[in-house]
């Protein structure tokens, strides 16, 4: 989703960003970032401050919203303009590039990123920045927010781009991850969330050949697998058909399960 997103879908990220800030002390903004067709990040809906910061970030100076997309992991910054771990994001560096706002920049001091999957391959990057570090419970506050925008990203995606029948293979895709999520539950005795942390390794995992399973055929070769009969699909949607190395991928996993089980 490169493109400016569906009014209606629009105002919602908008309003989802408002909350976001409202709820975290000390916000002066806050960003839902994208990957698109070629793989660059891009911001889709920005609140305050992140307007030009996410895109100092992502065109120049590097921060927080690439370093969490790259590694897949959340990241954390108590003081974003002393980070080691991207040393060209400097307060002077970003006043010399964005002026008109030298007096915000001088609030800044950290900042929170947490990259999270919503389709196929397909990722998005929720983030903050505040007046004073950032911590943990920085994250868990847009942690609560994922699935939230997630599927407001779903709705998007077909609604920009008016494609019903892509909408329709999204929502599929969906539901099967919803049941081999609930596998996970019951066999794992876990929660939804480590359930989706658990299928979302298991899709990445490194072989001995390395591959990246799709998170949809995993899930639909894990209730396969486990049912020992095709996964029910809806008519007149896409056939989500696992390849091998999916199928491959849903047994090692099971037997990882029942061998701890």
């Amino acid at each position: 989703m490169s493109s400016p997103p569906w009014p209606p879908v629009a105002e919602l990220l908008r309003e989802l960003l408002d909350r976001i800030t409202a709820e975290l002390p000390g916000a002066l903004g806050a960003a839902i970032s994208v990957r698109d067709d070629g793989g660059s990040l891009n911001p889709l809906a920005t609140a305050g401050v992140a307007a030009r910061f996410v895109p100092a970030q992502l065109e120049k100076f590097g921060g927080p919203v690439p370093h969490a997309a790259a590694t897949g992991r959340p990241t954390v910054s108590s003081a974003v303009f002393a980070d080691e771990r991207w040393p060209d994001l400097t307060l002077g560096a970003v006043t010399d590039a964005v002026p008109e706002l030298r007096a915000q920049w001088q609030r800044v001091r950290g900042a929170a990123a947490l990259p999270c999957d919503w389709a196929d391959n397909g990722r998005f990057v929720l983030s903050a920045t505040l007046d004073r570090p950032a911590t943990e419970a920085t994250v868990g506050v847009l942690a609560r927010y994922e699935k939230l925008v997630a599927m407001t990203l779903v709705v998007g995606e077909a609604a920009t781009a008016y494609k019903a029948d892509h909408m329709v293979g999204l929502l599929q895709s969906r539901a099967a991850i919803e049941e081999a999520k609930g596998i996970v539950v019951a066999i794992r005795r876990c929660g939804p969330d480590e359930a989706w942390a658990t299928l979302r390794r298991a899709s990445q995992r490194r072989a001995s050949q390395e591959f990246n399973v799709k998170l949809r055929e995993l899930a639909v070769a894990l209730i396969e697998y486990v049912g020992r009969a095709p996964a029910p699909q809806p008519d007149g949607g896409e056939v989500i058909t696992p390849r091998p190395e999916a199928r491959q991928a849903a047994e090692n996993l099971w037997h990882a399960f029942t061998a701890v089980s």
